[in-house]
């Protein structure tokens, strides 16, 4: 059984204030692309299950997906093997290693014909707060730490040009550079911004944009290559978003001429399959 795990890239990511559950409150609309992760499952010959994926030797959050997924829906099917072949930048910002666990779970749900998509979720939410969203590939607004969700409309096709970096970025760095700064708006100008953003006309804004350029020096020349870019997630990813796919692939064929390397992704709706 095969499946595609799908990039993610937050079209806007607002930082609320900190919850008491340590976690910051979030209001992002995120969008699922054509970049993706490819794995594959099988029956395992071996006696437990097993994830393997050159670019990331040893347990990965799809392994905990698994084990997730065994304890919530009481499976006790055969030993599975997982492959991953990575296409998807690590610590990038991009949800990789999210989209392999949602990816994992679609997969297992298949394999054994268990899971509700009420405990899908749940298991998602558990593994971390991209994972949710990316259950069902395509546009969603988010709030709370990502697990709340509202579907959105598909939106009309257009294209990312995604510069990744040779850096990686700890989301938990990220945040906590952030609270340094002071970037957290307050609860006020949160509830404001949750009661008037326009899901049909986002503007590109991403709050942690300051903290990954304080922890990345590097990402100032490459927020420059291109008009309009900005830090993906956490970062260090950059990107930018363009009307048509082909004016993305354009941009990333005239940033590859000049030395850099860069890619060029379009959106995967909600109704098409992962």
């Amino acid at each position: 059984m095969k499946e595609l795990a799908p990039a993610k890239v937050n079209l806007c990511l607002y930082l609320g204030p900190v919850r008491p559950d340590g976690y910051h409150e979030l209001l992002s609309v995120i969008q699922s692309i054509t970049l993706a992760d490819s794995l594959e499952l099988n029956d395992h010959s071996a006696a437990s299950d097993e994830v393997r994926c050159a670019a990331l030797p040893g347990p990965n959050l799809a392994t905990d997906a698994i084990a997730a997924f065994r304890r919530t829906t009481g499976w006790d099917g055969p030993p599975q093997l997982l492959e991953i072949e990575k296409r998807i930048p690590i610590a990038a910002g991009l949800g990789g290693g999210s989209a392999d666990a949602a990816a994992t779970l679609r997969l297992l749900a298949r394999r054994s014909g268990l899971g509700t998509p009420a405990e899908l979720h749940e298991i998602a939410t558990r593994l971390g707060a991209d994972v949710p969203s990316q259950l069902v590939p395509g546009r969603w607004l988010a709030e709370g730490i990502g697990e709340r969700l509202i579907r959105l409309p598909d939106p009309d096709d257009f294209g990312v040009v995604i510069l990744p970096s040779k850096a990686a970025l700890s989301t938990g760095a990220v945040y906590q550079e952030a609270d340094r700064l002071n970037l957290p708006r307050s609860s006020d100008e949160f509830n404001a911004l949750r009661q008037t953003l326009d899901v049909l006309e986002i503007e590109p804004i991403n709050d942690l944009q300051p903290a990954a350029r304080s922890l990345d020096s590097t990402l100032d020349k490459a927020l420059r290559v291109l008009p309009g870019s900005i830090v993906a997630g956490s970062g260090p990813t950059v990107i930018a978003l363009f009307h048509k796919l082909e004016d993305a692939r354009s941009a990333a064929a005239r940033v590859a001429l000049a030395g850099r390397d860069a890619k060029a992704a379009g959106a995967v709706h909600n109704s098409a399959s992962a």
